[in-house]
């Protein structure tokens, strides 16, 4: 008997095509499309309206692939381990990375827990990322081949257990190879475009889901530069984050980026560009998929997603966190964002920011 691999359909052109590799490879596979209840695009879940769209998609994709597709509903997960977390970021004042939270949690938690029930032995996304047994019983995490589209960093959360089930058959692809094989195939997106760094916001502003969310409030405050002048009043620190220009509303001779946000005293910081540019910071909560180091450690440290990332020497300060020391300063370092950790095309671990320190 074959062995089952399920494979997480979006609707997109990526998982698409994923799915037809791995037919084509001799794969029994089965589908699963999920849905979050957010994707009418209201601030609130809307389960119903969210299942019968995930319905009328999942038979599209079924049809395209002819595979059979199901249907998971992650509504209350979603809403606790994604919209929540990324709630309580913004009210703490940072800047959260909703897919770092999402794939560990929803697509190899949830997902993967539904696909092993239903017999896979694999769960497959249409992430641009490698995965390498290493011989010795682990897994690790590489980088896709394509510099333009991996997507490793997403992935710097997920367990070396949730990587020796996963599959990523993209992962010696390039983006072009894909769309390419989607049309000598048929394979039409039903989801057009890239995937979205905040998907359950379709429509609107942050602010005005933000808004929406219980429990959530803000206040005006004020707005200083970095000596602590006042320069004018902010409608809310959820509006912002590090290196934004653009609201800050305050005329001055050049433009003002916001460089930092002060929660507890309710006040925008604004600078200059320079002002952004940051020595260090204290990583937290790390996923090590490698071993943990036991001293000072060089890896390659991307700050973001689009984060080219930059050379570090990281010193652990317990098993869980780190301060990273940058070779040059780097710009808008930014609190709740994921910090991911590389050697070469391996992925080491991935942690929260936390603390960035100035340049003196």
């Amino acid at each position: 008997m074959k062995p089952i691999t399920a494979i997480a359909l979006s609707g997109g052109v990526d998982s698409l095509v994923a799915a037809s590799l791995l037919k084509a490879q001799g794969h029994e596979v089965i589908g699963v499309h999920f849905f979050t209840g957010y994707e009418t695009g209201a601030a609130l879940p809307a389960p119903a309206a969210a299942r019968e769209s995930a319905e009328t998609l999942a038979a599209d994709l079924s049809a395209q692939l002819a595979l059979p597709v199901e249907i998971v509903d992650c509504t209350r997960e979603f809403k606790r381990c994604v919209v929540d977390y990324f709630t309580r970021s913004y009210a703490a004042g940072q800047t959260p990375n909703p897919c770092l939270a999402c794939n560990p949690a929803i697509k190899f938690g949830v997902l993967l827990q539904y696909a092993r029930e239903r017999g896979a032995s694999h769960l497959a996304t249409g992430h641009y990322a490698r995965v390498l047994a290493d011989g010795s019983g682990g897994f690790k995490l590489l980088k896709g081949l394509d510099p333009l589209k991996e997507q490793s960093y997403f992935l710097a959360r997920l367990t070396s257990e949730q990587l020796a089930q996963a599959c990523f058959p993209l992962g010696a692809m390039t983006k072009n190879d894909v769309l390419r094989l989607a049309r000598v195939n048929g394979l039409v997106p039903i989801r057009g475009g890239e995937s979205q760094d905040v998907c359950f916001i379709r429509e609107g502003s942050y602010a005005g889901f933000l808004a929406a969310q219980r429990g959530f409030s803000s206040r005006p405050g004020d707005i200083v530069d970095t000596r602590g002048k006042v320069l004018g009043t902010h409608r809310g620190l959820h509006r912002f984050t590090l290196g934004q220009r653009r609201g800050i509303n305050c005329p001055a001779p050049e433009p003002f980026y916001v460089v930092r946000i002060e929660r507890r005293r309710n006040r925008l910081v604004v600078g200059t560009k320079s002002d952004l540019f940051t020595g260090s910071c204290r990583v937290e909560a790390i996923n090590w998929i490698a071993p943990p180091p036991l001293a000072t450690l060089r890896a390659h440290t991307r700050v973001r997603y689009r984060h080219r990332g930059a050379a570090a020497t990281l010193t652990p300060l317990d098993a869980g966190s780190a301060a990273v020391a940058f070779d040059t300063p780097q710009s808008a370092v930014t609190p709740g964002q994921g910090a991911v950790f590389y050697a070469d095309e391996e992925v080491l671990g991935g942690g929260w920011i936390a603390d960035p320190a100035p340049v003196a």
